[in-house]
């Protein structure tokens, strides 16, 4: 009886005599420690300047370039629908084109004034001595900016009739739009004129 209860006794362990144990602890979430604030920080930053800035500045420049071709293929062929979108900012939309369609149309003194200062100038050095000449010639040339500017504005109160009439407003910078490209020879205009010839006003 008493060798019995002497070896069950001997089997238990002392609690303070247990061995080590390392438990692993169940991970929960993602599986994965969450990093620190400036870890993540650190991982999404993205350098603001392009490691390659030759590469960088190179490809600006061909975008800029082709940008420059279309628009220009645009100003050449203004009535494409297709190239339409590529005009620059200022000469897009249905007002703009009815504006040049309409001051292309017309024979406008603005068109003539910078060959007849031309003109007027190289007079007036060849008359250097020629004292009266030269007074002549400056009073015609301020005389015809004068005819020019009254033009001008004649043009300008017959188009925008036309464009309250068909379009309702005038956005602004219209008239100097207009005025400007009555001031520009005909054949150096851009957006080049849908025809050749004076005569053909808008609808």
């Amino acid at each position: 009886m008493f060798s019995r209860s002497k070896s069950t006794n001997s089997d238990v362990t002392p609690v303070g005599d247990a061995p080590d144990e390392v438990t692993e602890q169940p991970t929960s979430g993602k599986g994965r420690a969450t990093p620190k604030r400036k870890d993540a920080q650190a991982a999404n930053k993205r350098p603001l300047v392009p490691d390659d800035r030759k590469a960088a500045r190179q490809a600006a420049r061909e975008k800029d370039r082709r940008a420059r071709d279309l628009a220009m293929a645009a100003m050449q062929n203004p009535t494409d629908p297709r190239m339409a979108r590529h005009l620059p900012p200022r000469d897009q939309g249905q007002v703009k084109a009815y504006v040049r369609e309409h001051v292309d149309a017309r024979w406008n003194l603005g068109e003539f004034f910078l060959p007849v200062a031309i003109v007027m100038l190289l007079g007036s050095f060849l008359a250097s001595q020629l004292a009266e000449l030269t007074i002549v010639l400056f009073v015609g040339m301020y005389g015809f900016l004068f005819l020019t500017i009254i033009d001008a504005v004649v043009m300008w109160r017959g188009l925008k009739k036309r464009l309250l009439a068909k379009f309702g407003e005038v956005p602004g910078g219209t008239m100097m739009y207009a005025v400007s490209r009555s001031y520009q020879i005909r054949r150096s205009r851009l957006p080049r004129p849908v025809h050749k010839k004076h005569g053909h006003f808008p609808s």
